[in-house]
């Protein structure tokens, strides 16, 4: 029994370092001038890989899709106090298939960046708040 919690606790400390890595990056693209598009994505990323931390560490899976707002769900019907995190996920929902293709996507400017970061920070803090 306490190797499946080891395993768990791997697998979502696997899921946050991932998090970080994409931290890591949208803070080089902020210092140097980088891309605010790739800045977007990166940020529904860092989002994506919190949520499915905390569905890791809580049940000990997660399902594969790249939706936030179905991740949230589940998230929300374990813990109702992710309701505070309903507008940030859907903000940042957004960004993945809008800046995957294009042609389909407009530019998006260092302030709608800087703004799919803050949100997704407040992901990071609210699901590390509940992990730790």
């Amino acid at each position: 029994m306490g190797n499946r919690n080891t395993q768990k606790d791997l697998q979502t400390e696997e899921w946050i370092k991932r998090a970080n890595d994409d931290e890591l990056s949208l803070e080089a693209i902020f210092k140097e001038g980088g891309a605010p598009n790739t800045a977007c994505f990166l940020s529904q990323q860092m989002g994506e890989k919190y949520l499915k931390a905390f569905l890791i560490h809580q049940k000990k899976w997660y399902p594969k899709v790249h939706a936030l707002d179905a991740l949230w769900e589940l998230c929300n019907k374990i813990d109702s106090s992710f309701e505070e995190l309903k507008n940030d996920v859907v903000f940042l929902n957004d960004f993945y298939v809008t800046t995957r293709y294009p042609g389909d996507y407009p530019t998006f400017s260092m302030k709608e960046a800087k703004e799919a970061y803050d949100a997704a920070l407040r992901v990071k803090d609210f699901v590390l708040a509940k992990i730790e």
